[in-house]
């Protein structure tokens, strides 16, 4: 244990440090508001030091305060003691304004930058990244985690220059007043020390467990959000409000022990200080000396002052180790590298011949090979089908081509120059993919077809492509036709319609190499006829891959694989597949029409 301590004290630093470097555009307004505190530390020792002259002037109140100042020698105790408190008040209110508003700002800014740094990381990391953790972890992060880690970036620091400032300009004040008295203050502070260090280390603890559980609580309620309709189809409220309560007892309690650790640690340094300030007042009187009554009202008003700042600083570590815990989560967010992008060939147009050449894949982190050898070849403007069962690597093969996965071994060439040759941008420009699962964003129908890149692209345009993607006739009976608001994910549309608007997408993009990935699997006959004329419509010219479509569309392909366990078993047309009575033959003999299910192909 012992061992390991100072390793995590210095990787604490080490990611406090990193964080105060995200203040690095803020420094003149940051500086401005350590200015603001620097003027509100040094108010106290002045008010607590007014009490002298105020006492003294209980007794003489026509004193001179300045006897050797010009204009104020005539200043009397009487009239002076009240105007200075007023100035000092004032003065004070002026640091305070600096130091809040300033700081303010600059903790403002800093969540913007992280959480914005946070959001565009989330656009360039791997498949993989996603695959491995969940959104509502990735959301909390950007959500929960970033508040509290400029809490320790921001709030923090205030607390340290202002308060701490507090505690050093009135332990020169002290000094300065006794200073036999204030090195027996002094000896107290080793202890406060150890106390701190001790309480910072759990707090640390606690704090990561309270992010991992408010993690919990936004992934499973933007779940159950998200697939309320099956939720409440098959009866899953009950399951869900359980799955909640869970998170959310899991997180009151982990905040609970926190409060509890915090509510525990201040009364026994609260404790300590007293104790000093017991003893301190013994002293006083002891030590007394010659000491006027305003003198030793003053510093022990002072001393009194203290406990305050010290309390707050000895508290400022949980906030820090708040921080630093939400900071190591978004670091490590943050240092993920990016997709690997070595490529540097760029190409304006290309035909759409696609070569695929002794593939293998194993996904990363696992030993399950998913492909075996796999080669073919796609001529341009032609169409190659892959047929075979759930989990024989046809969508892992579809997904290696636009790379979101890189392969292990073997070849994709796309107009025979290797696909991790060419930049990503360019590469994925040349590839349009139209899937089973259509994702459409909370926007106008227009906005969802001319999408990303297509941004920008001419109304005819957009209305050529859904009328070849035969989606023109539900548009026009929309509210406000192309203008209307799809809703989150398209939720206001049909599963025909949302399909037909991703084949809008897909001609828009017009996109020499296509994939549609079960693209009809999931409709209905009426739907899957008019998806069929615009799929029709999509892979004129191109070159398509169509991954287990029905049978009446795998018919017309020039070229069919027939997969299973990730190697290619059969390969032919329509017509020389079922020459060969194998798989393929099996297959049709089930129903020309039938959908391509797991179980079709034994």
């Amino acid at each position: 244990m012992t061992e390991s301590s100072p390793s995590s004290s210095e990787s604490s630093l080490k990611i406090y440090l990193r964080l105060l470097s995200y203040v690095r555009p803020y420094i003149g307004l940051f500086l401005l508001s350590i200015i603001g505190f620097l003027i509100f530390a040094s108010t106290q020792p002045m008010l607590g030091y007014i009490l002298k002259y105020f006492v003294d002037g209980l007794s003489n109140p026509d004193a001179v305060l300045f006897p050797s100042v010009p204009y104020l020698r005539d200043l009397r105790l009487l009239q002076a003691v009240p105007l200075l408190i007023v100035l000092i008040a004032a003065w004070q209110g002026f640091g305070s304004f600096l130091g809040n508003y300033f700081l303010a700002k600059v903790s403002l800014g800093l969540v913007h930058d992280l959480r914005v740094q946070l959001f565009n990381n989330l656009l360039v990391l791997p498949n993989r990244y996603f695959d491995k953790h969940n959104s509502g972890h990735l959301i909390s992060r950007i959500t929960f985690n970033v508040t509290m880690v400029t809490g320790a970036a921001t709030d923090a620091i205030k607390v340290v220059i202002r308060e701490g400032m507090t505690v050093v300009f009135l332990f020169a004040s002290l000094l300065w007043m006794n200073w036999r008295l204030t090195l027996v203050m002094i000896a107290i502070l080793p202890l406060i020390a150890v106390m701190v260090s001790t309480a910072s280390k759990k707090f640390r603890k606690q704090s990561k467990k309270i992010q991992v559980a408010m993690g919990d609580v936004t992934h499973v309620a933007s779940e159950t959000i998200q697939g309320y309709r099956v939720v409440r189809s098959f009866g899953g409220e009950k399951y869900e409000q359980q799955r909640f309560l869970k998170a959310s007892q899991s997180n009151t309690d982990k905040q609970l022990r926190m409060t509890r650790t915090g509510a525990i640690y201040t009364p026994m340094l609260q404790l300590v200080i007293y104790v000093a300030m017991g003893i301190l007042m013994f002293l006083v009187l002891y030590m007394r000396g010659d000491a006027s009554a305003g003198d030793m009202i003053a510093y022990i008003t002072l001393a009194g002052l203290l406990p305050k700042p010290i309390r707050q600083l000895s508290e400022v570590s949980s906030t820090i180790q708040k921080g630093v815990a939400g900071a190591e989560s978004i670091f490590e967010q943050l240092d993920e590298k990016p997709e690997v992008d070595t490529g540097t060939v760029e190409r304006d147009h290309v035909s759409g011949r696609l070569d695929v050449r002794h593939l293998n894949f194993t996904y990363p982190d696992t030993d399950r090979q998913v492909l075996k050898d796999v080669t073919f070849t796609a001529e341009p403007g032609q169409m190659v089908a892959l047929v075979g069962r759930s989990g024989s690597g046809k969508s892992t093969l579809a997904n290696l081509i636009p790379r979101f996965y890189h392969h292990n071994s073997g070849e994709i060439l796309l107009d025979g120059i290797e696909i991790e040759q060419y930049r990503l941008l360019n590469l994925r420009r040349h590839i349009a993919q139209v899937t089973q699962h259509v994702t459409l964003f909370s926007d106008t129908v227009a906005n969802n077809i001319a999408y990303g890149d297509l941004a920008g692209a001419p109304r005819a345009d957009i209305e050529k492509a859904a009328r070849d993607a035969y989606a023109m006739d539900f548009i026009e009976q929309l509210p406000q036709g192309l203008d209307t608001q799809v809703g989150e994910n398209g939720v206001l549309l049909s599963g025909g319609q949302r399909q037909r608007l991703a084949i809008a997408r897909a001609l828009l993009k017009n996109a020499p190499l296509l994939i549609l990935d079960e693209a009809t699997s999931a409709l209905d006959t009426e739907s899957e006829r008019h998806i069929q004329a615009a799929l029709d419509h999509v892979m004129e010219g191109r070159t398509t891959l169509v991954i287990a479509h029905r049978l009446s569309t795998i018919e017309k392909a020039d070229l069919i694989l027939v997969m299973d366990q990730g190697q290619i078993v059969e390969r032919g047309t329509h017509t020389e597949l079922l020459a060969q009575n194998g798989y393929y033959a099996r297959l049709h003999s089930m129903g020309l029409d039938a959908p391509l299910t797991s179980g079709d192909i034994a």
